[in-house]
Order: C-alpha cells, then sequence, then structure tokens
C-alpha cells in the first residue's frame, strides 16, 4: 500500500477498513499508469506540440516543439520520466492529460514548473 501512515490513519478514521485501503491503493495506481500511458499517447501522436512555458530563447506566446519521445514509468502514485525535444530535454516529474489534445506535466530541474502542452496554440489561448 502506498498511502503514508498518517493517510491511513486518517483514512481509517472516517471509516475506511484494511480491505476498502487497499481497493483504494490499487485504484490510484491503476489511475496513474492509465494516465502515464495517455501522456505517451499525446507526444506520440503530435510531431510538434506547443506550451505556455516561458523560454529565455523564443518570443512566440506559446512556443512550438518538436517531439522526439516521451518515457514516463510509474511507482504506486508517482509519475517520473524525460520528455525529449529535438533540441532539448526534460526531467517530468507528474502529469496529467486534460482531454485528448491537451495534457499538463510538471517539469523538473531548468524548468521547476506546471506545464500545459497542445497539438496547436488555439488550445492554450
Amino acid at each position: 500500500m502506498h498511502f503514508d501512515q498518517r493517510t491511513q490513519r486518517a483514512l481509517r478514521e472516517v471509516g475506511l477498513g484494511t480491505d476498502d485501503l487497499r481497493a483504494a491503493s490499487e485504484a490510484v495506481v491503476e489511475a496513474v499508469a492509465a494516465d502515464a500511458r495517455a501522456l505517451e499517447s499525446f507526444f506520440d501522436d503530435h510531431d510538434v506540440v506547443y506550451s505556455d512555458v516561458e523560454m529565455a530563447h523564443s518570443s512566440a506566446e506559446y512556443p512550438d516543439h518538436r517531439v522526439e519521445s516521451l518515457d514516463v514509468t510509474t511507482h504506486g502514485a508517482e509519475m517520473r520520466g524525460w520528455l525529449r525535444f529535438d533540441s532539448w530535454g526534460v526531467y517530468v516529474e507528474d502529469g496529467r492529460p486534460l482531454d485528448d489534445e491537451y495534457v499538463e506535466l510538471t517539469l523538473g530541474p531548468t524548468v521547476h514548473d506546471r506545464v500545459r502542452f497542445a497539438a496547436d496554440r488555439e488550445t492554450l489561448r
């Protein structure tokens, strides 16, 4: 079970038993894995994506990025990986699909921010 002791205690105090906690834990694991697959699929499906990341070398409000790959792994409720573009890459600490043409990732060192990516600039406006 991936819930920390404090969370387990709080969930038990509101009436969840061990089987309920186990079921909830498994549901979280499955949801994270499904999100990871959806995120990888999003980046696999688009040669170019647009983002709301602020880039020092771009004056575009929503810069474009040529996609190489997104590789994420999951463990319990955690998702981590690497997003590679044609000329740069960044560590991914978490993410979620917002719909078929729009996702959000937490990017690690060098960016340190939640960044939205979309198949077109209009989606980010």
